[in-house]
């Protein structure tokens, strides 16, 4: 069945008293915090359906109610508002943020930031490298048959490789490559970078050739055969605030929180910086974190996602607050940057 807007308000009100006082909600309890307009024999009668229909439970006899899985999605499903930040937290947002040196302080300073706001475990992915693209190519001889790759792609993220030569080469062998290497994959997406350095293969000069050939090897293994994605997270402790929210144990979380496949898995997978997604309970895919709510979205430029980050905690959660900090902090990422 469906509810009608006053049962809405009781769950709505038993989710607020829940989350804030970490104990079940009582009929006389709603009557007297809230402005219902009707009597607590009215609320008791609502309760009853709300708790027939699952929405809230009883943890124990004679205890007030608490929700359930299915109260707390229909509670973020017809969420009218998120919880407006304060302008204080937006410029500490701002000033928090600029202050970073480079793409690793950036994801650092965002983690710990998102931690902070929330008081639950923050996690943000890295820029991710298939949806980046080629900015810049560095070519770095460290000896004569050595050279050291570095990478710098859109967002910023760096990557190194040193290859070894099997002849010495030349300061002009060096200018010759980086020349060749940036004029065919500079502004290119790293998803396309093998096409290029074929074609590269096939026009280059025949002095350049050979250590093309072996500067491509190299090249193809960081741009086509990328590392593992990272994932780096915070505020760990913040699970253990309260007993009532992980009653049996927290170690199958604290586990899961380990295994970067299961993260990438949970925040990786974004498809724009719009799209906020929320995960309750039994909803998430990892049997470890069903005891857990995760909220995720993407960050990054104009439609395009670069990676994802979010929140994971209990499901006894300030969702509207939760929200509010994760798609802020994730725009504000996006547009520093597009500017880097």
């Amino acid at each position: 069945m469906s509810l009608d807007d006053r049962k809405l308000e009781v769950l709505r009100a038993i989710v607020g008293d829940f989350v804030s006082t970490e104990e079940p909600v009582g009929s006389k309890a709603l009557a007297d915090r809230h402005q219902l307009g009707v009597s607590p024999a009215t609320i008791r009668n609502d309760m009853a359906v709300l708790e027939e229909e699952g929405y809230i439970t009883q943890p124990h006899t004679s205890a007030g109610r608490v929700p359930t899985d299915k109260g707390y999605r229909l509670f973020v499903d017809r969420l009218s508002t998120v919880k407006p930040l304060s302008t204080a937290e937006k410029r500490a947002i701002a000033q928090f943020l600029d202050g970073a040196a480079d793409l690793d302080d950036v994801v650092n300073r965002t983690v710990r930031l998102l931690a902070q706001l929330t008081r639950q475990v923050a996690v943000v992915q890295y820029p991710s490298l298939s949806r980046s693209t080629v900015r810049h190519l560095e070519l770095v001889p460290v000896g004569v048959t050595r050279m050291l790759i570095v990478l710098i792609t859109d967002t910023g993220r760096v990557e190194q490789r040193m290859v070894e030569f099997p002849t010495e080469f030349d300061d002009e062998v060096v200018t010759g490559l980086r020349s060749a290497v940036n004029g065919a994959l500079a502004g290119r997406a790293l998803s396309d970078a093998a096409g290029h350095i074929d074609e590269l293969l096939g026009q280059i000069g025949p002095l350049l050739r050979p250590p093309m050939n072996t500067l491509s090897t190299v090249l193809l293994e960081m741009l086509v055969e990328r590392p593992e994605e990272r994932i780096v997270l915070a505020g760990t402790a913040n699970l253990t605030r309260s007993a009532l929210d992980f009653p049996g144990t927290i170690r199958p979380v604290l586990e899961a929180l380990e295994e970067q496949m299961v993260l990438l898995r949970l925040f990786g997978e974004v498809e724009s910086p719009s799209t906020l997604r929320v995960r309750i309970g039994g909803e998430n895919p990892v049997e470890n974190l069903r005891t857990t709510s995760v909220v995720s979205v993407g960050y990054g430029t104009g439609t395009s996602a670069l990676a994802g980050l979010g929140v994971l905690g209990p499901t006894r959660m300030d969702y509207p607050g939760t929200i509010s900090a994760v798609r802020a902090v994730a725009r504000y990422v996006g547009d520093l940057l597009a500017g880097s």
